[in-house]
């Protein structure tokens, strides 16, 4: 809201000499020259706002001298303007360019949170948990707020703050530096209705269920005064937690470091693919979980901040895996609690679990089976932030509480895709996303496992039937794996569990290319066979999109140990002839003792902590 140009020039010569009156009070705002912007999350004491281009004050009122001016980053350029409509324009909505962020202030700036409590305590410890602002850092994660100055406001003048989802946020008052908590219904002073007021919000918890909170805030200033009142408020949402897609640069790779001797070489393979790569080798996870993928996934939230940037919080997700159902203190993942001993500044942990969610289907809360599309448009969508991709069927499905939580967030609308055939039910079993250039910015790779028997029986044509694959690899610890090309098209039960794999991978795709519009030519078809396992479906050989997109130019997939032929592993050569185009190199790692042969390959044993999208998730508007 404005005050006309007709009467602001009846207030002009009051406002003067009130403000003038305010700038050598004690208790007054510090003066701002003209011009200067307030930064929307500066942890700095309250400030008076900057004037207009003519020197007076762009007051709200409702018309009847009233004023009440209530603004947040509404124009989301991390500075809270006065001098201009924009961050007072559309501030009572919320869409893909109006409404102000905040961030759920769930990080622990000071570390001083345990990563040795129960699981069902251990997520509750964080700088929202109580009600003070824990040092300058803490400061830098709340929202601000600020009130216009009424400094010529008559002596009956008094206001009001209140607010929506009290129970999902906390609201401070910020004076000297100092912050005290304001309910929804306080009273604002007629020192504070004069002298304007700076505020600070936080939320005390991420949206789970939108049912529950949807994540917005309305915060309404109430201001009466000889008997006349005016209002203004402002629409606020606080961030959803995101998921990174590989199109972004990997900041840093993880690893589960155990003392078998198949997941020592695994991170020497890994470590030489990074270093040819030039970056940091992967860092080590001590746990005797050998599966960094599934145990914890790497996400994170961010609002406004000046200069086009972004203020960010990042967020470990605990599986939701459930390990001990009957016991009611610490049924998870044990692994997964060492989302909470990386807790620190600017880094937070979330869990959400049903404890007696369907344990037949507890596989799929492994985050091995949750991918995220990256961006696109389609169909006249758009999805800067990708899409989360995960396997799931009406009858076999992750963990309700988490996907709710998920499916909460937004603005990374799920993708759900058929797994329930494969035995790990991972949708990394079958597919992975590497950037290319192109209009879309990346591909898809897929199993093919029709095209690696083609490639078989074109070599037993070729009068190579007797070549081994598999050499000096067993499955458990005395059964030989070496067979023949020829002893592996004669398997009846290899041939059927990869025809029917072919079957269920085209139904994958075939959703997939109705979410997103992918062509033929923007999928890249990836060789390895299947053999049937209980009743389900697992790589025969070893899956060579199960693998660590380390850089924009580098790959590492599971060793495939297929055929050599003319001194070539032919299964390695079709996978560094399917990416050479997009100008990636393939890296093998061994990955057979520990991964292969326990259903899972090398992205299933690591982890990745990537960089900050350039695109910011509130231009979707969802």
């Amino acid at each position: 809201m404005r005050l006309t140009r007709a009467t602001r020039t009846l207030i002009s010569a009051a406002f003067a000499c009130a403000a003038l009156v305010a700038a050598c009070s004690d208790a007054g705002p510090e003066v701002i020259p003209p011009q200067v912007d307030t930064p929307a999350t500066t942890p700095e004491g309250h400030e008076e706002p900057p004037s207009i281009d003519d020197g007076l004050p762009n007051y709200a009122a409702n018309g009847n001298g009233v004023i009440a001016d209530l603004r947040a980053d509404t124009n989301r350029d991390g500075v809270i303007r006065f001098d201009n409509s924009a961050d007072d324009d559309g501030e009572d909505v919320w869409d893909a360019t109006h409404g102000a962020v905040f961030l759920a202030n769930i990080d622990d700036d000071q570390v001083s949170c345990s990563p040795n409590i129960d699981d069902i305590e251990i997520d509750a410890c964080n700088d929202a948990a109580d009600q003070i602002v824990n040092g300058a850092d803490d400061a830098l994660d709340l929202a601000r707020l600020k009130t216009q100055p009424w400094p010529q406001a008559p002596a009956s003048a008094q206001g009001k703050i209140t607010f929506t989802a009290g129970s999902r946020v906390r609201l401070f008052k910020v004076q000297n530096g100092q912050y005290s908590v304001l309910t929804s219904g306080d009273r604002l002073t007629l020192a504070e209705v004069k002298s304007g007021l700076e505020l600070a919000i936080e939320g005390r918890d991420i949206v789970r269920d939108s049912n529950v909170w949807n994540g917005f805030v309305d915060l309404t200033l109430t201001v009466t005064a000889d008997n006349k009142t005016a209002s203004d408020t402002v629409r606020m949402r606080v961030s959803p937690v995101m998921t990174f897609h590989h199109g972004l640069a990997n900041e840093a790779t993880w690893v589960s470091a155990l003392v078998a001797a198949g997941n020592v070489q695994m991170r020497a393979d890994l470590a030489e693919a990074a270093s040819i790569a030039g970056v940091a080798p992967p860092r080590e996870l001590f746990t005797s979980d050998s599966w960094a993928q599934d145990f914890f996934e790497t996400a994170f939230m961010s609002m406004p901040a000046a200069n086009g940037k972004q203020h960010v919080i990042r967020v470990n997700l605990r599986s939701a895996n459930v390990f001990s159902p009957n016991n009611s203190r610490n049924p998870l993942r044990s692994a997964g609690r060492l989302v909470f001993g990386m807790r620190g500044k600017d880094m937070a942990a979330i869990q959400e679990y049903d404890r007696f969610h369907d344990q037949d289907s507890d596989t799929l809360n492994s985050f091995g089976n949750l991918e995220t599309i990256p961006p696109y448009s389609f169909a006249g969508k758009s999805y800067p932030m990708g899409r989360v991709l995960r396997g799931a069927t009406a009858t076999f499905a992750p963990d309700p509480l988490f996907q709710r939580m998920i499916e909460a967030q937004s603005v990374q609308p799920a993708v759900y895709v058929d797994t329930s055939w494969l035995l790990v039910g991972h949708v990394d079993e079958t597919m992975s996303f590497v950037k290319a250039n192109n209009a879309r910015g990346w591909v898809l790779l897929v199993n093919d496992p029709t095209l690696a028997r083609n490639m078989l029986v074109a070599q037993s044509n070729a009068g190579n039937g007797n070549v081994p694959m598999f050499v000096g690899k067993y499955w458990g610890s005395s059964t030989p794996a070496q067979v023949t090309i020829d002893q592996v098209l004669s398997d009846q039960e290899v041939m059927s569990a990869s025809a029917e794999a072919a079957t269920e991978v085209a139904g994958q795709v075939a959703k997939l290319k109705a979410e997103t519009g992918l062509t033929d030519a923007e999928i890249v078809k990836i060789p390895f066979l299947h053999m049937p396992l209980r009743g389900y479906s697992i790589g025969y050989q070893p899956g060579l999109v199960n693998g660590l997109y380390m850089t924009e130019k580098h790959f590492v997939s599971p060793d495939p140990h297929g055929p050599v032929i003319a001194g070539k592993d032919i299964f390695k050569t079709a996978m560094q002839q399917a990416l050479a185009p997009l100008a990636i190199t393939v890296h093998f790692a061994e990955d057979w003792d520990v991964y292969h042969r326990n259903s899972g390959e090398v992205h299933c044993g690591t982890n990745s902590t990537r960089r900050i999208p350039d695109a910011k998730w509130w231009e979707s508007g969802r």
